[in-house]
């Protein structure tokens, strides 16, 4: 009797195992994973420096204001908001309904948040005691007194030194995300660990060079177009291999959802020299594209008081001319970039910005025999110049010196690591650079500010001065007609082109390979991760 008992019970255990190994698991978590080949450093918002950060810190927190697809500003913890008559003191309306996540610091329950919040992150970003290193935002455009005020629970107020047009542009950088006053006292330097906002998703586990995950966070505030909240996600967990290739075999394998850009090392095997996805990969995987506001360029360093410029070809505008002429940059995308990316050849302010006309605003092509005769002009007696770049645009460095060299420029390419070439490019190390510059708000301004004069490096590492430009940037800042600062934007872009301020390369392209059961998740111009309407 005891065997058939147990025979049965054996049967019924194989039937159950077989019927459900077949039947789908509808409970499953829906997490969203990726790999951050450059590890995450901090998920304090005032260290929003990197990418890496931001995209973590996007998840976590909300800003007052934030960007659409359309790369216009819109309410996110700021309901509304009303300008003074002079346009230097702007006025927030808050939302009502937003909590912080649960911590042990609120008793494990959310706690509301108010516009107290606001003052304190917006303050902290200032404090030289935090040393944050988005301070620069800030600087010379808030009041020197009191420029942040809670003036009840829901409302805030900022105050300017002077009316500056991009200023909203600026609240909706990561670095302005809002934090709670007694969780950062609370775990003082670890705060970087134990990140507590009012975003989509909160912080669960962060093992360091290991794996981070945020689950969903219940209580968020934000519902879709029918009234569902958001996110739909349970998760997000990322993993930190250093290895762009581990990180396309896992991507192969399903094992993470999608990857941002494609590796020179792999990106003929999935996409062909127009940029469009091989046949092998069609049905296979998504592969999503969109402008991104990153302008990579040469710098090209104008501190006429620098010994290294002594005698230097680079201080001849027209010798600066030449090479912007010399090398083929529709050729340089097409078979380095694979046109991923357009051609930089109308200015510095990249294409997807409102300012942006090839028409109004003609850069540099390649006219090799132009550039032969500005040679001429400039007196180029064949002196060689270093080019100072990074292992992984080492072949951008060394095509560019190839081609240049067929009109007589001699260029050396030095290769160093990235730390290096940071800290040698902001000590004025560096006369000639390869340098990037990704929008931190969708406003052309923040590419124009990289030329003004008053402003330190960053973001002025090529220490570029001319009064003229200076003038209409001052201009520009309080200009509150749209189509009058556009016309200023102009104006102040064809002053750098024309004077060759640096070697403009290409306006990018954000491009991800995305898994086909991954839906609503879409690249943008700033190329932050946006997760809230994601599903799988």
């Amino acid at each position: 009797m005891y065997y058939i008992y147990i025979m049965r019970y054996l049967l019924f255990y194989f039937v159950f195992l077989f019927f459900s190994c077949g039947k789908k698991n509808t409970t499953a978590k829906k997490i969203f994973n990726y790999n951050e080949q450059t590890g995450v450093q901090s998920l304090d918002p005032a260290f929003a420096k990197n990418q890496s950060n931001m995209w973590v810190i996007h998840q976590l927190y909300n800003t007052l204001v934030e960007v659409d697809d359309s790369l216009q500003i819109k309410p996110s913890l700021a309901k509304t908001w009303q300008y003074s008559e002079d346009r230097k003191t702007i006025t927030f309306n808050l939302r009502t309904d937003v909590f912080f996540h649960t911590n042990k610091v609120f008793n494990n329950q959310p706690r509301k948040l108010t516009a107290h919040d606001v003052a304190y992150s917006l303050a902290r970003i200032i404090d030289k005691k935090v040393a944050s290193p988005g301070a620069w935002i800030f600087n010379g455009r808030i009041d020197t007194v009191q420029p942040f005020m809670a003036i009840n629970d829901s409302t805030f107020q900022l105050k300017l030194l002077q009316p500056f047009q991009p200023i909203l542009g600026v609240l909706t950088m990561q670095y302005c995300s809002i934090v709670a006053k007694e969780v950062v006292t609370h775990y003082g330097d670890t705060y970087r660990a134990n990140a507590c906002g009012t975003g989509p998703f909160q912080l669960e586990k962060w093992e360091e060079g290991m794996a981070l995950t945020m689950i969903k966070n219940t209580h968020y505030f934000e519902k879709d177009s029918i009234g569902n909240q958001l996110p739909y996600l349970d998760g997000i967990k990322l993993s930190f291999y250093d290895s762009k290739a581990t990180e396309f075999l896992m991507f192969r394998k399903g094992e993470i959802d999608f990857i941002n850009d494609i590796d020179p090392s792999f990106k003929d095997e999935i996409i062909d020299k127009r940029g469009i996805l091989r046949t092998t990969w069609q049905n296979k995987i998504q592969l999503n594209k969109s402008p991104y506001l990153n302008l990579e360029y040469l710098g090209i360093l104008h501190d006429t008081k620098n010994e290294l410029l002594k005698n230097s070809p680079l201080t001849n505008k027209k010798f600066r001319q030449a090479l912007n002429y010399a090398f083929d940059r529709e050729k340089m995308m097409l078979y380095l970039r694979n046109s991923i990316g357009t051609a930089a050849t109308s200015g510095i302010v990249p294409k997807g910005l409102p300012s942006f006309d090839a028409q109004k605003l003609v850069g540099y092509t390649y006219q090799p025999q132009k550039a032969i005769q500005l040679l001429k002009e400039a007196n180029y007696k064949g002196e060689k110049i270093v080019l100072s770049t990074i292992p992984i645009y080492q072949d951008l460095a060394t095509y560019i010196a190839k081609e240049v060299e067929q009109v007589g420029i001699k260029i050396e390419v030095d290769v160093m690591q990235k730390a290096l070439l940071l800290e040698k490019t902001s000590k004025s190390q560096a006369m000639f650079f390869r340098g990037s510059w990704i929008a931190d708000y969708p406003d052309a301004e923040n590419y124009l500010t990289l030329f003004y004069s008053k402003n330190p490096a960053p973001p002025n590492y090529t220490r570029y001065n001319n009064a003229q430009f200076d003038a209409l940037y001052e201009q520009a800042i309080k200009e509150t007609n749209v189509e009058k600062q556009q016309t200023l934007y102009q104006a102040m872009d064809k002053i750098v082109t024309e004077d060759a301020a640096v070697v403009p390369l290409w306006y990018d392209m954000v491009i991800h390979a995305v898994q086909p059961n991954v839906k609503g998740f879409k690249p943008n111009a700033l190329n932050l991760l946006e997760l809230r309407r994601a599903r799988k």
